[in-house]
C-alpha cells in the first residue's frame, strides 16, 4: 500500500492554487483587462480585439506546448523546477503591466505582452502543479483534494479583488477607490496606477504564497534522464498517446468533452462582465462588486462539489454542473434591460437608482451566482475524473492533453458569441451559443464510462 506525505505536504499544494488566482481574477478579468481595453487603447472595440489577440496566441502556445511540457515531465520526474520556471514568467509578465501607462511609448506592448507572458506562465505552472496532485492523497481523497484547491483559489481571488478594489484600482470619473479614498501608497488616479498595480501585485501575492509548495511539498523523484533524453521520450510517448486515444475511448471523449464545455465556461465568464455593461449599463465597480459575490459562490461551490465528489464520484458532479450552467444560461439570454425570464415585463436599470435594483438586474446577478456555484465543482471534478481514467505513469502527459483540450479552441467560444452577436445585433442572442456548448458536453460526458 503506497504512503503518502503529511497534511503540510497537501497544504503546500493547495496553496498553489491561491498563489495563481489573483492573476486570472485581477489581470484578466476584473481590474487590468477592462482597464487596457478601454484606456490604454483609444478605441474600446480595437482594446478588445488587440487582448482577443494576444488571448488566442497565448492559447495557441499553451495547446501546442502543454502536452510536449507533461510528457517531458514524466519522463524526466520531478515538476518544481518547471513550477519555478513558469512561475517566474508569471512574475515578470505581471510587473510588465505597470508599465502599460495612458499615452506612453509602448504602453500597448507592455500590456499585451505581459499579459501573454504572465498566461503562459501560470498555464503551463498549473500543468505541473496538477501532475503533483496524485502522490498526495489516495484515490478516494483526491475529489476533496482538488476541490479544497479550487475553493481555496476561488478565496484567494476573492480576498485580492476585495484589496484591490478597497486600497489600489480607482474608478476613472471619481479617482476614488471603493471605499471613497484616494489608492493606497500615494498610487496616481490620474494616470490610473491603481488599475496598473494590480500586475505586480499579482506577482508579489505569488511569490509569497507559492513558497510552502517548495517548502512543505515532496516532488517526485528523477529518474536519471537528462533533459535532451527526457524530451525525446516524452515527444515518443505524447505521440503514442495520441495514437492510442483510440483504444482509450473514454479518455479520449472525457478530453473531447472537456474541450467543448472549458470553452463555452471560459466564454461565459469572458462576456459576463461586457454582457452586464452592454445591457445594464455597469461601470467597474458594479462589475467588481458583482465579481466579489460570484467569487463567493464559486468558493463555497468548489468546497460542497469537492464533498460530492468523493461521495458520488467526478462524473455526476460534472453532469449536474453541465445541466445547472445550460438552465442558467437559458435564463441569461431572456434577461435584458426591460425583460427577466423572457416573460416578465421589468422597469429598466437607468429608471430605479441604487446598486442592483432593477428586477432585471437582480435576476442577472441571481443567476451568475447561480453559475459561480456549479462552476468550481465543474473544474474540480474535471481535474479528478482525468486521474481515474488515467494511467499512473501517465498523469503528467494526459494532464498536459487536459490543457491542450482546454486551450485548443479556446478562440472558439469568444468568435462564435462575437459572430452572432455582430449578425444579429444582440447581445443576448450572441451568449445563447453557449448553450449549445454545454449541451454538447453534457452529452458527451454521459457516455463516458466510470
Amino acid at each position: 500500500m503506497p504512503s503518502y506525505p503529511p497534511k503540510r505536504a497537501r497544504f503546500g499544494w493547495i496553496l498553489f492554487d491561491w498563489s495563481t488566482q489573483p492573476f486570472f481574477t485581477l489581470v484578466t478579468t476584473f481590474i487590468f483587462a477592462p482597464y487596457f481595453t478601454s484606456a490604454v487603447v483609444d478605441d474600446p472595440a480595437q482594446g478588445q480585439a488587440l487582448w482577443g489577440y494576444a488571448t488566442g496566441a497565448a492559447g495557441l502556445c499553451i495547446a501546442l506546448l502543454s502536452p510536449v511540457l507533461g510528457s517531458v515531465a514524466d519522463a524526466s520526474g520531478p515538476r518544481k523546477p518547471w513550477i519555478a520556471l513558469f512561475g517566474a514568467l508569471l512574475i515578470a509578465g505581471c510587473v510588465m503591466l505597470w508599465f502599460a501607462t495612458p499615452g506612453a511609448p509602448y504602453a500597448i506592448l507592455f500590456g499585451l505582452l505581459g499579459y501573454m507572458i504572465a498566461t503562459l506562465g501560470a498555464e503551463f505552472a498549473t500543468v505541473f502543479n496538477n501532475a503533483m496532485m496524485p502522490t498526495l492523497a489516495p484515490p478516494e481523497q483526491l475529489g476533496r483534494l482538488s476541490g479544497t484547491g479550487w475553493a481555496v483559489g476561488y478565496v484567494g481571488g476573492l480576498v485580492s479583488l476585495v484589496i484591490a478594489l478597497a486600497f489600489l484600482a480607482s474608478d476613472p470619473e471619481t479617482g476614488q477607490t471603493l471605499l471613497g479614498r484616494d489608492p493606497a501608497f500615494g498610487l496616481d488616479a490620474a494616470s490610473r496606477a491603481g488599475d496598473r498595480a494590480s500586475g505586480p501585485f499579482s506577482a508579489i501575492w505569488f511569490f509569497i504564497f507559492v513558497l510552502p509548495l517548495f517548502l512543505f511539498t515532496p516532488d517526485v523523484p528523477k529518474t536519471g534522464l537528462r533533459l535532451r533524453a527526457a524530451m525525446r521520450d516524452g515527444l515518443m510517448s505524447l505521440r503514442q498517446s495520441i495514437r492510442g486515444l483510440g483504444d482509450e475511448k473514454n479518455l479520449a471523449r472525457f478530453l473531447l468533452a472537456n474541450m467543448i464545455y472549458a470553452d463555452g465556461l471560459a466564454a461565459l465568464f469572458a462576456f459576463a462582465g461586457i454582457y452586464a455593461a452592454g445591457v445594464f449599463g455597469w461601470g467597474s465597480m458594479q462589475i467588481g462588486i458583482f465579481g466579489i459575490l460570484l467569487t463567493v459562490t464559486a468558493t463555497l461551490g468548489a468546497w460542497i462539489g469537492g464533498k460530492l465528489d468523493d461521495a458520488l464520484g467526478p462524473a455526476p458532479v460534472i453532469l449536474f454542473s453541465l445541466f445547472v450552467l445550460i438552465l442558467a444560461s437559458i435564463g441569461i439570454v431572456g434577461t435584458g434591460r426591460d425583460v427577466a425570464l423572457y416573460v416578465f415585463t421589468v422597469v429598466p436599470p437607468d429608471a430605479v437608482p441604487g446598486l442592483f435594483t432593477s428586477v432585471s438586474e437582480k435576476v442577472y446577478v441571481g443567476l451568475g451566482l447561480l453559475i459561480g456555484l456549479v462552476a468550481g465543482p465543474l473544474q474540480a471534478a474535471s481535474r479528478t475524473l482525468l486521474i481515474r481514467l488515467s494511467k499512473p505513469e501517465k498523469i503528467g502527459q494526459n494532464f498536459g492533453l487536459f490543457a491542450l483540450s482546454g486551450k485548443v479552441t479556446s478562440f472558439l467560444g469568444p468568435t462564435l458569441v462575437a459572430f452572432v452577436t455582430a449578425i444579429t445585433a444582440s447581445q443576448r442572442a450572441g451568449v445563447a451559443v453557449l448553450i449549445a456548448f454545454f449541451a454538447i458536453g453534457l452529452v458527451l460526458i454521459a457516455r463516458v464510462r466510470r
